[in-house]
């Protein structure tokens, strides 16, 4: 991306609609003045007394349990260095982002404006009272190795320093896996750690906890490896020092068999990586350039088992597999502390995690035909959906096993499910949708990309590896436009109405002709056509010269509809098209057909939809467990709209009973599972979470979809088209940006699955 355009979307990014990235939004009802009594004076008293007479009632009647502070004073952040506690603010956002996005940990971000270590610890331990944890972040070495002891030594609260311990925990859990895939033991490898910080000693302390040994270390700092002769080394970094006097980082690597980076990128060459041991381990995890480049690395060394710190590379060792979780575990037990046991269960829970089988859905999110432990998959995946229900439990089960657990877990099940529930409000399913485009992108062909919304989409999707655009419209505007918003890749541009493309026209136009001259298209008229962007994208596809195309921005949905029908028409044994969209609710992923195309369709069209709408849900790696939507439930009526879906689910039992379905279901029945299995015990929903709901015609399924976006503001995606021959998919009538980036996504999957079934 053009480096001013990447600088100003970020900028807005941050300060548009909304300055920062995270909110505090009410947990109770408000709208009462007896709410409000309740809330504040004079209800809020009766908790104040129960606390006071017992502290720990505080966890019952506050949020401090679910409450992490994310605290730093701005010295070491990023890679940006000591730039001030003010400056740091957009960084600890973003971090109280993940806990809340990957464990439903609720953040407040705190900026300490001191460098005095016992002023900072002095702040910290006057705040502590508000939060159930506090997660210090960005503190330069060695005041943050002071800063941390002492505030586990003195706080009753869990207290971690991720930058220490985040990659520590998950390189180790990687190590494991590593060592063992490479037939070693942990207590004979020699290692060489490049990088004398903070991160770097937690992590071999971490590895020495699980039997690396002291003496098999050697650490090197920008100025070569530490010397135990060295009185400015701090002593966290002395015991690994060495008495040898080594000219070199190379000289070093001679022999060992692991390699730690955790320093600068492009600093090992192949030459040394030739010169360490067999079935070498190098874990490169400076960012964003390893220390030596992955591609690079393993054409050097075939028996090389290789991680970095970046998401395009397997193996990537991400703080992210860590911190939410262990927090979360942490939180759970009311631990005193996060104690070395506690990050020990979560290594070993991650190392074991990697060894089991893998869900589709993960599978589908990285383009993998299966995931399996080995060499190019040592460390879980971070939107492997399994982490929220693995690691916490590992955590909080070592801290009562160390006797810092408050509130045991005797349900060991209801816990589990607690957590996966608690993932409900995750909107995981862009960012699986987004990798799984990036592991095989295909050409999209944008029709409206001379609108500046839609072209912005375009340099997003080609920017972000989604797909690779072909943009269509006038020429002149586009390529002004492009220049506008800073998109200087050289993508190809077509009008179709350019005497350039003459040529390809006509023969579109010809071929069109000749499949539809029985029903009354004259040549003239093909002609006519192509000239008309939907038709010549169409044609594009149906030839091969693009994968999927995507339209729909500045015109109705039917007027887009209409050509590709004529083009490209339904997939070979599909009776009728249909279309879904997928709502991101605070219950997960939500589907609703019919949402487009069909008005009021018949019991058989119902049943086809929802089979259609089943199999792209599962296209998602979800199993699908559908409600065929009504007024009524069960036969509780016998009018027309309510009997055919009626007769579609008979239809559906029948014939595929493979299928979770069940209907005719009022819309709240099916989407209470208490009420469900109270009234209704005897459905095929009983006991299941709805993930998919069929209306019985196109006015229900539009309203509600509309509806759940406008007035709760909930994310969709599509209409996603079902039935059509080739990958087309319309965008809604000025959509956002952001939703036909969504669409593309969409289209690249589609394109994706329907070259599976081609091959």
């Amino acid at each position: 991306m053009h480096k001013d355009n990447k600088r100003r979307e970020a900028l807005l990014y941050h300060a548009k609609p909304t300055p920062g990235k995270i909110k505090v939004v009410p947990t109770k009802k408000y709208a009462t003045q007896r709410d409000l009594s309740l809330a504040y004076s004079p209800g809020v008293a009766e908790p104040c007394l129960e606390i006071a007479k017992d502290v720990d009632n505080v966890y019952k009647y506050t949020a401090k349990g679910n409450l992490v502070a994310v605290i730093s004073n701005g010295t070491a952040v990023l890679g940006l260095g000591d730039i001030g506690p003010e400056a740091s603010k957009p960084v600890m956002e973003g971090k109280g982002l993940l806990f809340k996005i990957f464990a439903d940990i609720d953040v407040f971000d705190i900026e300490v404006d001191t460098k005095d270590v016992d002023a900072f610890i002095e702040t910290v331990k006057n705040i502590a009272p508000t939060f159930g944890g506090i997660n210090l972040e960005d503190i330069k070495a060695p005041e943050s190795f002071e800063i941390e002891r002492r505030l586990v030594e003195e706080l009753n609260i869990p207290v971690m320093h991720d930058d220490q311990h985040g990659t520590a925990i998950i390189s180790a859990a990687a190590l494991i896996n590593a060592v063992e895939l490479a037939g070693k033991e942990m207590s004979q490898v020699k290692m060489v750690i490049s990088g004398a910080g903070s991160a770097a000693i937690a992590c071999a302390n971490l590895y020495v906890a699980f039997g690396v040994k002291e003496e098999n270390i050697v650490m090197f700092n920008s100025k070569g490896a530490l010397q135990k002769s060295d009185p400015k080394i701090s002593e966290n970094q002395r015991k690994y020092a060495t008495d040898i006097p080594y000219s070199s980082l190379h000289e070093a690597m001679k022999g060992v068999d692991v390699f730690v980076g955790l320093s600068t990128g492009d600093i090992v060459s192949p030459e040394m990586l030739l010169d360490m041991a067999e079935n070498p381990i190098v874990f490169a995890m400076a960012n964003p350039n390893p220390e030596i480049n992955y591609n690079l690395a393993i054409d050097t060394r075939k028996d090389i088992i290789m991680a970095t710190g970046r998401s395009d590379h397997p193996n990537q060792v991400n703080n992210v597999l860590g911190f939410p979780y262990i927090f979360r575990g942490a939180l759970d037990v009311r631990a005193t502390k996060i104690n070395e046991e506690m990050k020990k269960a979560a290594v070993v829970a991650l190392a074991q995690l990697a060894k089991e089988s893998v869900p589709e859905q993960v599978n589908i999110a990285y383009g993998e035909t299966k995931l399996v432990f080995g060499r190019e998959y040592i460390i879980p995946k971070p939107f492997d959906p399994r982490l929220i229900a693995k690691i916490p439990p590992a955590v909080a089960k070592a801290a009562m096993e160390s006797g810092v657990a408050q509130q045991p877990i005797s349900d060991w099940q209801k816990y589990e499910d607690e957590l996966l529930e608690r993932m409900g409000s995750d909107n995981k399913m862009v960012r699986l949708l987004t990798n799984r485009a990036k592991t095989n992108p295909k050409k999209i062909v944008f029709a409206e990309a001379d609108q500046l919304d839609v072209l912005k989409a375009a340099q997003i999707v080609y920017e972000e590896g989604i797909g690779f655009p072909v943009l269509l419209g006038k020429k002149e505007e586009i390529i002004e436009l492009k220049s506008e918003i800073g998109f200087d890749a050289d993508v190809e541009i077509i009008d179709p109405k350019d005497t350039e493309e003459d040529e390809r026209r006509n023969m579109y136009a010809e071929i069109y002709w000749k499949e539809r001259q029985r029903r009354g298209i004259s040549l003239l008229d093909a002609q006519k056509w192509m000239r008309e962007r939907n038709y010549f994208a169409a044609m594009m596809v149906n030839h091969g010269e693009a994968d999927a195309m995507v339209s729909g921005y500045s015109r109705s949905y039917p007027s887009v509809v209409r050509p590709l029908m004529q083009l490209i028409g339904k997939a070979p044994g599909i009776s009728l098209i249909a279309s879904v969209n997928m709502m991101m609710t605070n219950r997960g992923p939500m589907f609703l057909s019919d949402t487009a195309i069909n008005p009021n369709p018949s019991a058989d069209d119902l049943a086809k939809i929802a089979l259609m709408t089943s199999k792209t849900v599962k296209m998602f790696g979800i199993e699908p467990v559908i409600a065929m939507i009504s007024f009524s439930n069960f036969g509780s009526s016998s009018y027309e709209s309510a009997s055919k879906v009626r007769e579609a689910v008979a239809y559906l039992h029948k014939n595929h009973p493979e299928l979770v379905v069940d209907g005719e279901i009022q819309t709240d029945f099916a989407l209470n599972p208490e009420m469900l299995q109270k009234k209704f015990p005897f459905s095929k929903l009983a006991g299941k979470k709805v993930n998919t709901l069929i209306f019985p015609n196109l006015e229900s399924a539009n309203i509600t979809y509309k509806l759940l976006k406008e007035l709760y503001k909930v994310d969709s995606i599509g209409p996603i088209v079902m039935g059509m021959d080739k990958p087309v998919h319309i965008f809604q009538l000025g959509a956002s940006v952001e939703e036909m980036v969504n669409m593309a996504a969409v289209a690249v999957v589609d394109a994706q699955e329907k070259s599976k079934k081609i091959k």
